[in-house]
């Protein structure tokens, strides 16, 4: 790949498609840019934790308006010695890693999950949780940590088509323009559920291709298409500023495209040939992030059995790019689990390979240009 450097004309289009020529030259050089994709540098030192103190598996992360970074990390998979140093479930750091704060845990006036999975801030600076496993709720909190708001309870699964209870719900996502709040919802269920992001009030919901959800027959896997039906589990919703909500089907190696009502628009599939024992755990598309630019051009997909963020063109998803693999050295993946970008291009990753303490981190990739396609 070559680097690509831009005239003052064009650059405009690290926050659009199209800028206005002004020769023929300058249109070539537009149709070369548009061919060009992010590329990206491990940072190293990235984050700076207080001494002492220890991440358990690392399965979130989130970016708010101020470019701080939200990690959620699960501090009971810590054990012995290391148990009395872990840090608090939630943590926030500046875009340079410095720490800020920590907070969550159980406390009054909610169900605080056992095992936690998702963290989203919305753009209100409210902090979203989610949790899997026999976890059936979700909760909302202000970014000092105090209690907002509960959806769902522990243990009170309804199954698919019940509206106010969830089935271990996994990530969650707040659509400014309607603050509505989606929902993987997930690990029980297989389904997007949408809620007002305020009252908790149940508003949609809907399964793959925009039916109705219900569970899903293993016989499908193969129709060219892909299962009627999200294979457990949904792993993240997210809603571009376009209006697109696209879920992560982890289980159905997929990610699917909708409006914000539900209709079906597309899908692509990701990493479809990777099979268990031999591709980890067969299961794909775990997270998307979007390019910061308006149009956030790039769609990026975390990919967890095949250890990689996949680079996608968000309106054909056509891949791009991809870069990383299996390993625990900076700029390698254990067991890839969610994706978030800030508003300087950079990407941020967690891991939640259990045995390997190395990978019990997040990872800050630093965006550094753009270079021309393969």
């Amino acid at each position: 790949m070559k680097n690509l450097v831009f005239t003052a004309s064009c650059i405009a289009l690290l926050a659009s498609t199209a800028c206005t020529p002004a020769t023929d030259s300058i249109a070539t050089d537009i149709v070369v840019a548009q061919r060009e994709v992010p590329q990206f540098a491990v940072d190293p030192g990235w984050p700076t934790l207080p001494a002492n103190w220890k991440l358990g598996i690392v399965s979130s992360v989130a970016i708010d308006a101020q470019d701080h970074v939200w990690v959620l990390h699960r501090p009971r998979t810590l054990e012995g010695a290391e148990a009395a140093q872990a840090a608090p479930p939630v943590l926030e750091f500046d875009n340079a890693g410095n720490f800020i704060q920590g907070w969550g845990g159980p406390g009054i006036g909610y169900d605080w999950p056992e095992t936690e999975h998702g963290i989203h801030v919305d753009h209100s600076g409210q902090v979203w949780i989610a949790g899997n496993g026999t976890e059936d709720q979700i909760l909302k909190f202000n970014s000092r940590g105090e209690f907002l708001l509960q959806i769902g309870s522990r243990d009170s699964a309804g199954g698919n088509t019940d509206p106010l209870r969830l089935g271990g719900p996994a990530d969650t996502f707040v659509h400014a323009a309607t603050n509505e709040l989606f929902v993987a919802d997930g690990y029980g269920n297989q389904r997007v559920i949408v809620y007002d992001a305020s009252s908790g009030q149940f508003k949609r919901m809907w399964g793959a291709f925009g039916s109705t959800p219900t569970a899903v027959s293993d016989t499908e896997a193969e129709r060219p298409e892909g299962p009627t039906q999200f294979v457990q589990p949904v792993h993240a919703a997210r809603v571009s500023n376009d209006g697109r909500v696209y879920v992560s089907d982890r289980g159905g190696k997929r990610v699917q495209v909708f409006n914000t009502d539900g209709k079906y628009l597309q899908q692509v599939f990701i990493g479809r040939e990777c099979e268990a024992p031999e591709c980890g755990n067969g299961q794909t598309a775990a997270s998307t992030a979007f390019s910061p630019d308006v149009e956030q051009r790039f769609l990026y997909v975390g990919n967890r059995s095949q250890a990689k963020v996949m680079v996608l063109d968000r309106q054909t998803l056509e891949v791009l790019d991809e870069f990383g693999h299996w390993g625990s050295a900076p700029g390698e993946f254990g067991t890839l689990h969610h994706i978030a970008a800030d508003s300087q291009g950079n990407l941020y990753t967690t891991e939640v390979t259990p045995l390997q303490p190395e990978n019990r981190r997040v990872q800050k990739f630093v965006f550094t240009g753009f270079a021309t396609k393969d």
